[in-house]
């Protein structure tokens, strides 16, 4: 299991609101706890000898988009009783990505750690190299273990191979709890990322950390994101342009509710916070000059003016490439999946996370964070946190303050259990099903 780096401990020398914005939340004395059921460990060995059916993967989008989707194939074969062959990285169409499985997760480590509980091949075996195989593309959204297997197991048995297209958020999050303990397992300790990666990402965690507490953003300020969300950065008229230009060209990108108008959106919390939002909500939540911030994600564009809000007030402001040496970064540089993995690396580390508009880095990064002793997580309230700057010009800055401060005091990353809303994935929230408040733990996954 990646396990980063202890939070700070506080100095004394802190404000209340410093102190409050540092503090780690409760973890109610929760850890991981996978300890699987005895139908479940009798079942492996049979499914874990099997060499006649085998299961093949495409999946796409960016890293943590791949990594929900590796982890629903481990399950899928699970399901299905099939050996898994190592997934295949689809190029990336927005940021042209060509790296393989190889090049971003560990492939040894991978096989190792699930040995127990499904067969992981790196290749089809000659026996069943196929010209066409048996592809399907089709699976409904919240596809349970009974669908899959009404819909597949006769292909399979049949063919011998299944390729499988198209999975992203496919399977069901209501799943039995063995299952939920495997998809926990595959995440947080199986999907390890490339020694180089791993060994980079944790030397630039180490420098951040050994400096003090830090808070990590994940701002979402790239182009295609403007384009997707049907939001504008606000940064002048031109640029403003370009994404409406950008986004009449391609209207296949935007995700939803099309009709909806830009100020309907930012209004309903659908837009990314801006740099300017941020650190407004950054000052108000007790950090300040001295704070020191790392922000993870792709290009900002607008360049570094779209930063420049966040730089005023936080000057202490740095990403992967300042803390890096240049040659450090260089063979990754074009390589957008392994500058996320590094990202991913450093914020995992970081004392304090806030994402900018959620995502699957955000969503991944609330799972692992709470897996790892629900270190503090801060999910902005963005839906009352623009109603509030639009609405605040006869405030004070104090009330504005408290404001924020009550909008943020429970979102905090305490545990929260995943079954008080139905759709929550297990990788979000562990609670239950992957961490329990006994002595047992489970320590034989590493």
């Amino acid at each position: 299991m990646i396990l980063p780096l202890k939070p700070h401990e506080l100095p004394k020398n802190l404000s209340d609101s410093e102190r409050e914005f540092w503090k780690q939340p409760n973890d109610l004395g929760y850890r991981p706890c996978l300890e699987i059921s005895k139908e479940y460990a009798q079942a492996s060995s049979a499914i874990i000898r099997q060499r006649r059916k085998y299961l093949m993967v495409v999946v796409n989008g960016g890293l943590n988009q791949q990594r929900n989707q590796i982890v629903d194939a481990v399950l899928i074969a699970r399901i299905l009783e099939a050996a898994l062959v190592i997934p295949v990285l689809q190029v990336n169409q927005i940021w042209g990505d060509e790296s393989e499985f190889s090049e971003i997760f560990d492939v040894e480590h991978f096989k190792r750690i699930l040995r127990d509980d499904i067969r992981i091949v790196s290749s089809l075996p000659s026996t069943h190299v196929v010209a066409r195989p048996a592809v399907e593309s089709n699976m409904p959204l919240h596809a349970s273990p009974d669908w899959i297997k009404s819909h597949y197991t006769r292909k399979l048995r049949r063919d011998g191979v299944l390729l499988l297209r198209g999975m992203d958020s496919r399977l069901s999050h209501d799943l039995p709890s063995d299952l939920q303990k495997l998809k926990c397992k595959a995440a947080f300790h199986a999907l390890r990322f490339a020694p180089s990666l791993q060994a980079l990402g944790e030397k630039l965690a180490r420098r951040m950390w050994e400096e003090g507490p830090f808070v990590a953003l994940h701002l979402r300020l790239e182009k295609d994101v403007w384009v997707r969300t049907g939001c504008l950065p606000g940064l002048s008229a031109e640029l403003d342009e370009e994404i409406r230009i950008a986004r009449i060209k391609s209207p296949q990108l935007l995700t939803s509710r099309s009709n909806m108008t830009f100020e309907e959106r930012r209004k309903q919390g659908l837009c990314p916070l801006t740099a300017h939002e941020i650190a407004r909500t950054l000052r108000a939540l007790g950090a300040n000059s001295r704070t020191r911030v790392f922000w993870a994600g792709g290009e900002a564009f607008g360049g570094s003016k779209s930063l420049e809000p966040l730089r005023a007030e936080f000057p202490l402001l740095y990403d992967k490439f300042s803390i890096a040496e240049p040659w450090e970064m260089e063979p990754f540089r074009e390589k957008a999946s392994s500058l996320a993995a590094i990202d991913y690396i450093i914020t995992l580390n970081s004392d304090v996370f806030i994402p900018s508009h959620g995502g699957n880095m955000g969503h991944a990064l609330r799972g692992h964070r709470a897996y790892v002793g629900h270190r503090k997580y801060i999910t902005p309230q963005k839906r009352d946190l623009i109603q509030l700057f639009l609405n605040s010009s006869s405030m004070r800055e104090e009330e504005i303050n408290d404001e924020i401060k009550r909008l943020h005091s429970e979102a905090n990353g305490r545990p929260q259990l995943r079954m008080e809303k139905p759709t929550r994935d297990v990788l979000g929230y562990p609670v239950p099903e992957c961490m329990c408040r006994s002595s047992r733990t489970w320590h034989a996954v590493v």
